[in-house]
């Protein structure tokens, strides 16, 4: 089994909650690249966004996520965002057994409906926004990906067991070679 263990998906999909428990069960510790960029820049995200802009922030993403992904095993939660970057994608696939949380943007927009901290969501319509995100952004999250877990209703608990299964069974993903 890969000590290291990645996830990924839109804004809402479960990530933090869903890496909360599975870092407990794997007796890893859970780090959240998005929180850690928040104590490096001493301000939420959604500040330094309207502040800084888009590019000043997935550079700083990406020095981050080069450096969680070198350092001790852990479940890593990565920002929505974190796939838009070939280097990420590329990186996170090596580095770590990669699972995308893929939620609907409806899903995702009724899980998120009174969330206020999302800058990418911070407009007129969200629902709209998150069908443009998970366009742009499915076709990378399934590229980065070895296993793909749809969330739709299920329980977090029954995800952190699925993506424990996946994880002791070893299996690979579609396309990668069975290994030995």
């Amino acid at each position: 089994m890969t000590a290291r263990v990645v996830l990924i998906g839109l804004p809402g999909a479960g990530k933090t909650t869903v890496g909360r428990q599975l870092a407990r069960r794997l007796q890893l510790p859970f780090v959240d690249s998005d929180a850690v960029i928040e104590e490096r820049l001493g301000c939420s995200i959604r500040e330094f966004f309207e502040r800084e802009g888009e590019e000043p922030f997935r550079d700083l993403e990406e020095a981050v996520l080069e450096e969680l992904t070198r350092g001790e095993p852990c479940v890593l939660s990565t920002g929505g965002g974190a796939v838009l970057r070939a280097a990420n994608r590329q990186r996170l696939r090596a580095r770590g057994r990669v699972f995308y949380l893929r939620s609907t943007p409806e899903e995702l927009m009724r899980r998120l409906r009174h969330d206020r901290t999302r800058p990418l969501l911070q407009v007129t319509d969200p629902l709209q926004r998150l069908r443009e995100l998970h366009a742009v952004r499915d076709p990378l999250y399934r590229e980065t990906a070895h296993h793909v877990i749809d969330t739709g209703r299920p329980s977090v608990t029954l995800l952190v067991h699925t993506i424990l299964m996946q994880l002791e069974l070893g299996a690979p993903a579609e396309g990668e070679a069975p290994s030995r």
